[in-house]
């Protein structure tokens, strides 16, 4: 599976860059993606995460993700709460002469799950999005849910397929996926808040050619 990835630093004329707040018209989607490539029996999915004002905005982006392939979305996900976070985008900018870059307390990370049931001739998933401080605490915390705890079998354990940070920082080993112009323009903020609404989480096939209708 591949993921699109935010990394958590960029340079602009040797010096290190900052975050402010974006406009709040731009925001950080995740999307569903089904499509069957050439020389496939069956419809494959992929996990896709991007910024943009809106899904129309993100065609672009997706264009990108999955050359070749003709696209439609299963489910999507604007991402503004996660756990007892808020999320937002940032653009960077510039710092000041002499000013420290400030680690964030926590960051947020992608988890695909995949688990088995018996006579099910399939493997089941189950996608997490968590706000941890390191990739291991984000580990711990996707096992205790009920998905990886309830599908297994004897031979076919729950497992963690893939761990990612949406927002990496200095996990630096992840694959970073954005095109170089969304990294080195955007940043994912977590603040804390009290305990938010679930995102609203929109499933059904939607084809990428309705977005484009809507474009101005």
């Amino acid at each position: 599976m591949r993921v699109a990835t935010l990394p958590y630093k960029t340079r602009c004329e040797g010096q290190v860059v900052a975050e402010v707040e974006e406009q709040p018209t731009s925001k950080l989607f995740m999307l569903l993606l089904g499509g069957r490539p050439v020389g496939r029996n069956t419809e494959q999915h992929d996990v896709f995460f991007g910024i943009a004002a809106d899904l129309p905005g993100l065609l672009p982006q997706l264009a990108a993700f999955w050359p070749g392939v003709q696209l439609h979305i299963d489910a999507w996900r604007m991402v503004t709460s996660v756990d007892e976070f808020t999320v937002s985008v940032a653009q960077r900018t510039p710092m000041a002469a002499g000013a420290a870059a400030v680690a964030p307390v926590r960051r947020l990370f992608f988890i695909n799950l995949g688990g088995y049931q018996a006579s099910r001739f399939e493997e089941q998933h189950h996608y997490v999005l968590t706000a941890q401080q390191d990739k291991p605490s984000a580990i711990r915390h996707v096992k205790q849910t009920d998905f990886y705890r309830k599908n297994h079998m004897p031979g076919g354990a729950s497992h963690v397929d893939d761990k990612y940070g949406i927002d990496v920082d200095d996990i630096l080993e992840i694959d970073e996926l954005l095109p170089t112009q969304l990294k080195e323009r955007y940043r994912v903020i977590l603040t804390a808040e009290r305990p938010q609404p679930p995102d609203a989480i929109h499933l059904g096939y939607t084809k990428l050619s309705s977005l484009k209708s809507s474009l101005p």
